[in-house]
């Protein structure tokens, strides 16, 4: 590679890293919103807003363990984990501050928004551990067994898995502390993860077009990842 090509590998990789953990620590801050998607008429989706810039933290993964390999990817989930209990941190100390008389947001408004994003935050990250490690893992795997050929079988298949376990781990925890009741648990478990299938599936034309253009960028070949 050139010096103006590892240039620009390193700003793709510190933007793509910037999205993928403004997506996880936005997701944990607005999870409270629930709505519903009823696409056609055929199925009746019941799911939190946090949902939204979940997919995008997957696809990211997907594009640097394709573009820049397995330990980069893994850098960035790190990364992620360090940033959302940062954010823990400063909600629970500006949700033990006091608020004025004249603030335009009280401290019962604020602790309704977002005093149980702590609990977010620690189930989301026990969840998101396990599920986009699992993710990079299956990634790599089938990459291997492929030769690095048929990117959307490993985008999906390992996509696919870290996302039920994810949605399973963190709807599980959110109901064993109580902050969601148990009689919503099953409902939500279908509807995020068939959501969370749709997306990916429907993200794999855009993998495929970054996959292309960064390789045409930086005269990768197929299965060819970015060296240091």
């Amino acid at each position: 590679m050139t010096v103006n090509q590892k240039s620009s590998a390193q700003l793709i990789y510190l933007i793509l890293a910037a999205l993928f953990i403004a997506s996880l620590v936005t997701s944990n801050l607005i999870f409270q919103k629930f709505f519903y998607w009823e696409p056609f008429g055929i199925y009746r989706f019941e799911i939190s807003v946090g949902i939204l810039p979940y997919p995008i933290t997957f696809l990211i993964t997907d594009i640097l363990s394709e573009i820049y390999g397995k330990e980069k990817a893994n850098q960035v989930v790190v990364a992620g984990i360090f940033a959302s209990f940062f954010s823990m941190l400063i909600i629970l100390v500006a949700d033990y501050a006091p608020a004025i008389d004249n603030s335009p947001i009280d401290n019962q408004v604020f602790s309704r928004v977002f005093g149980l994003s702590p609990l977010a935050v620690l189930a989301s990250m026990l969840a998101y551990l396990a599920a986009q490690f699992i993710d990079i893992r299956i990634f790599h795997f089938w990459k291997r067994k492929t030769n690095g050929k048929h990117l959307w079988l490993r985008n999906n298949f390992s996509t696919f898995s870290s996302q039920f376990i994810d949605t399973f781990t963190v709807l599980f925890l959110l109901c064993s502390f109580e902050v969601l009741p148990w009689s919503i648990f099953g409902g939500l478990l279908l509807s995020g993860f068939l959501f969370k299938v749709i997306i990916a599936a429907l993200d794999t034309p855009i993998l495929y077009l970054l996959v292309y253009v960064f390789r045409k960028k930086f005269d990768l070949k197929v299965g060819e990842e970015i060296r240091d």
